[in-house]
């Protein structure tokens, strides 16, 4: 006698654990991108699963929006983005793709605290930008003869740049800045020289 569980063509049933990390994987990009007006069947679709299934894992919405939203902020995501920048692109470019990692990050959480209602409540980490800072020295490397500041330095100068152009004022200006463009200021200030003495 063929049962459901071993029904052929059928996939063998993930562990709870396993089957809340894939539904929280598909979670964080609808949160971020709807916030909590997010519905079960975008959640189910996203996943590739059952709407059943997402309320058997986390029993309700509030309580995988919280799970969601502790997730999107751990900060290994931002860290994972700046060590697959390559030390060996152009400085410009490093420059761009840190900023374009922050201000996603900037910008996703705003929209999940707005979801929550709050940050949620998250273990203590040590030095967390000390260690983004480890990160981006190890990034600029390469340029180390070039760059006036210390990496910490230039860390603390990119998040504040990368914070204030995610702020929705700013960033739904009527032309708002590109992380290219962002990246020219960072690099070259604002004489237009392009790094050429005058």
């Amino acid at each position: 006698m063929t049962t459901q569980q071993d029904a052929p063509g059928r996939a063998p049933a993930l562990p709870l654990e396993d089957r809340r990390e894939m539904i929280l994987d598909a979670v964080v990009p609808l949160l971020v991108a709807h916030g909590s007006d997010v519905t079960s069947k975008q959640i189910a679709e996203a996943a590739g699963i059952a709407e059943g299934t997402v309320f058997r894992a986390f029993g309700d919405k509030e309580s995988l929006i919280r799970a969601a939203a502790e997730k999107f902020f751990d900060p290994e995501t931002v860290r994972n983005g700046l060590r697959a920048i390559d030390p060996d692109d152009p400085l410009d470019a490093k420059v761009a793709q840190i900023i374009a990692v922050l201000r996603t990050r900037f910008t996703g959480a705003l929209r999940v605290m707005a979801a929550v209602g709050r940050e949620p409540q998250m273990q203590p980490v040590r030095r967390p930008h000390l260690e983004n800072s480890d990160i981006i020295e190890r990034i600029f490397a390469p340029d180390a003869a070039r760059l006036a500041w210390p990496a910490e330095r230039i860390t603390h100068l990119l998040r504040l740049l990368s914070f204030a152009s995610s702020i929705p004022p700013v960033s739904e200006a009527a032309t708002p800045f590109t992380n290219d463009e962002l990246a020219q200021l960072v690099v070259h200030g604002i004489t237009g020289t392009n790094g050429v003495p005058a």
